[in-house]
């Protein structure tokens, strides 16, 4: 059976890993991202399989539509949310334009990229949906001091966590399977291009987060953390998540009634 993946941000980093690893695994590709000259020096080097390159700017409404018919009218086996901008700054002081940027690339697009594919997943009987994330997602409760404070990018990697958490139970049974990929800091382009020297910082390499992925969908994992030893971390936290849901009532808790 041919496999067919679509990665976005595939011009460097992450997704240019994802795509190699996958087109050495026979994979024909689309592959995604704004640099055409990058995406065809990409096609170029893997002969050994067909690739299309797709030139899209994930942060419109004109990408993100695009990519999404491709999505809808290919047989996909595999999609790869992994496009992605940071812009590191305080809420206020992030710029509106800047701020849309993220939430389209990080949150509309691969909202509207998976609902394009995954219907026809579920008709076929199989298929894998990938969303990279990152641990950022999980430091929504880290103290004033701990910073950066990245406000919104915080908040859409956390979306990408429990869109893709919801969408696995979603397609139980159907043979079609989500994860969401959640790496720490990774040596890649993008924190120089958000202008950020962490040459210093202890990296894990774009590679080293792919073989995670692709070994946590071995496992069964939904959540993927590559850098965390200790998976019992994640179950806890998700454990307390749901507790803390379970645990609602319609009446008013204690502590907001008058004393």
């Amino acid at each position: 059976m041919s496999k067919l993946a679509l990665v976005t941000g595939a011009t460097s980093g992450i997704g240019q890993a994802f795509a190699t690893r996958l087109a050495d695994d026979g994979h024909d590709l689309i592959v995604v991202g704004r640099r055409q000259d990058r995406l065809e020096e990409f096609a170029a080097a893997h002969p050994e399989v067909s690739v299309r390159v797709l030139a899209a700017d994930l942060s419109t409404p004109e990408g993100i539509d695009e990519v999404a018919a491709v999505c809808a009218a290919e047989p996909l086996t595999m999609l790869v949310n992994n496009a992605g901008v940071a812009h590191y700054m305080p809420l206020a002081e992030l710029p509106a334009d800047r701020a849309r940027e993220l939430v389209g690339v990080k949150v509309l697009a691969p909202t509207l990229l998976t609902r394009a594919a995954v219907g026809g997943m579920v008709e076929r009987g199989g298929g894998t949906i990938v969303n990279v994330a990152g641990m950022i997602a999980f430091s929504g409760a880290a103290p004033q001091s701990q910073g950066p404070r990245r406000v919104v990018y915080a908040g859409s990697l956390a979306y990408l966590v429990t869109m893709t958490q919801t969408l696995a139970a979603e397609l139980e049974g159907t043979g079609v399977r989500a994860q969401v990929i959640c790496p720490g800091v990774v040596a890649t382009e993008f924190h120089e291009v958000q202008g950020l020297d962490l040459s210093s910082v202890p990296r894990m390499s774009a590679d080293e987060v792919v073989t995670a992925g692709l070994r946590g969908l071995e496992l069964g994992e939904t959540v993927c953390a590559p850098g965390v030893q200790d998976a019992s971390l994640l179950d806890t936290a998700f454990a307390a998540a749901l507790a803390a849901f379970g645990g609602q009532s319609p009446r008013l808790a204690t502590r907001y009634q008058a004393s």
